[in-house]
């Protein structure tokens, strides 16, 4: 479990550090007239390297994990100059926002077809201790597990609507929802490794190339046959509405055939995907 320690200041230490140095070049500059004085410059000098390897510093938005001989001793994530114990070991850890741009996977969705999808992973180092001894390689970690997660999401629901119409959430249409979903997932997998999760979303989506080109043509059709239903809804309501018209202001009886006609005629100018001809009758309506 991460235990947060704070180390004394460091810039009284760096004082005596610089006080030594100004020592040991004392006794050497002393020295020529008595050589005793060198052994005093030695040991002033391994005193002072000694104290040095004691003094860190920490920069915002990082820490510094302590050993003291393959013991955890506590981290350290204030900023400034600090003084620790020389025989401490200390692994830097940054505790700053990283991206992860997934690799773009060939998975199958729920249905079976072969889909291209990525992630763009948002994350932190929340708990430094799982970071570093929980697992081998926190970085190679996250982006496994990323991966896995992925590809569960992508097995657990279809593309689209085409392929499965009693789905309630597909991978194109329920951005927010998948979001959330992926979100998570790889919240759960990476916990034993201390990171935070701080946002994850799909960053490409789409079929493979292979059925591609197949999935396009059908959702072409798909939409044809929408557009023409509603073309057919509009037409009969026009037509409807001319027969009326010309009803209630007695511009001119129809009978059922002439009805008829006219119903076809007007159908095939509404409905038809060229421009219609206009012709000029010379004769009367029976001709």
């Amino acid at each position: 479990m991460e235990k947060i320690i704070k180390p004394m200041s460091g810039f009284l230490l760096l004082l005596i550090v610089l006080a030594l140095l100004a020592v040991s070049i004392y006794f050497f500059a002393g020295a020529k007239n008595n050589p005793l004085m060198v052994g005093g410059g030695i040991i002033s000098l391994v005193v002072m390297f000694f104290l040095l390897k004691g003094l860190m510093i920490v920069q915002p938005n990082h820490s510094r994990v302590l050993n003291f001989f393959g013991k955890y001793s506590g981290t350290v994530k204030d900023n400034g100059l600090f003084f620790i114990n020389p025989l401490y070991s200390t692994h830097k850890i940054t505790l700053r926002a990283h991206n992860l741009q997934g690799q773009t996977l060939k998975v199958n969705d729920k249905m079976g077809n072969p889909i291209m999808i990525s992630v763009i992973l948002v994350w932190k180092v929340r708990d430094t201790f799982k970071s570093i001894f929980e697992v081998d390689s926190y970085e190679k970690f996250i982006m496994i597990q990323t991966d896995s997660a992925v590809r569960k999401l992508a097995a657990s629901y279809p593309y689209d609507h085409f392929e499965d119409e009693r789905a309630s959430i597909t991978l194109s249409t329920d951005f927010d929802e998948i979001n959330r979903t992926l979100e998570k997932e790889i919240t759960e997998r990476l916990v034993i490794s201390g990171i935070e999760v701080v946002e994850a979303r799909i960053s490409h989506l789409a079929y493979a190339p292979e059925i591609a080109h197949s999935m396009l043509r059908r959702q072409q059709a798909s939409a044809v046959v929408a557009a023409r239903h509603k073309i057919v809804e509009g037409a009969v309501s026009m037509v409807e509405s001319a027969l009326h018209l010309l009803s209630t202001k007695q511009i001119i009886e129809l009978d059922e055939d002439k009805k008829a006609a006219m119903v076809s005629n007007l159908m095939v100018v509404l409905c038809g995907d060229r421009e219609s001809q206009p012709v000029v009758n010379t004769g009367t309506l029976n001709q």
